[in-house]
């Protein structure tokens, strides 16, 4: 199991709640009893339970973040090869480029692509589909007059 941005805010959450929590404690004893100025190290415990939220919230963000560039993936109906296209032969649960010779343990073609989108392509029409560098090779060959724009690693044109 991997952690997730929503686990990541959830202990942000707590670690906030906690140093509000020991904050209260602490300011229940009265100012000037030998007990209030004893507190010092619970309350700078607070301040760092604080910190330690801050940081997880901006971990949280982080990783959705990654996770948004990762889930970028082709997704067209069927998978090819990232290099050679639709080159795919199927056969004891085995896909092998009839190209390249590389091969993946399940049926690749079968099942929606996942390889990262590197492409806008743009019919003339004015539609628009992310591709890969594999669905890439296919598109060029059958759409006429459609617009083929690279994309950078973060998705915009570059």
């Amino acid at each position: 199991m991997s952690v997730t941005p929503a686990q990541l805010r959830d202990l942000a959450r707590r670690a906030q709640d906690l140093a509000a929590e020991v904050r209260s404690v602490c300011d229940a004893e009265p100012a000037g009893s030998p007990e209030h100025d004893q507190l010092r190290a619970a309350r700078h415990a607070a301040d760092w339970l604080d910190r330690g939220g801050e940081d997880l919230q901006r971990a949280a963000g982080d990783l959705a973040r990654l996770r948004a560039l990762r889930e970028q993936v082709c997704g067209m109906p069927w998978g090819v090869c990232p290099e050679h296209g639709n080159t795919l032969s199927h056969r004891a649960n085995i896909t092998e480029c009839r190209v390249c010779h590389r091969t993946w343990p399940q049926d690749r073609a079968g099942k929606p692509c996942q390889e990262m989108v590197r492409w806008k392509v743009t019919d003339q029409a004015g539609t628009v589909t992310r591709m890969c560098d594999g669905h890439v090779l296919g598109a060029r060959a059958v759409l006429q007059g459609a617009t083929f724009s690279r994309l950078d690693a973060e998705g915009a044109q570059a």
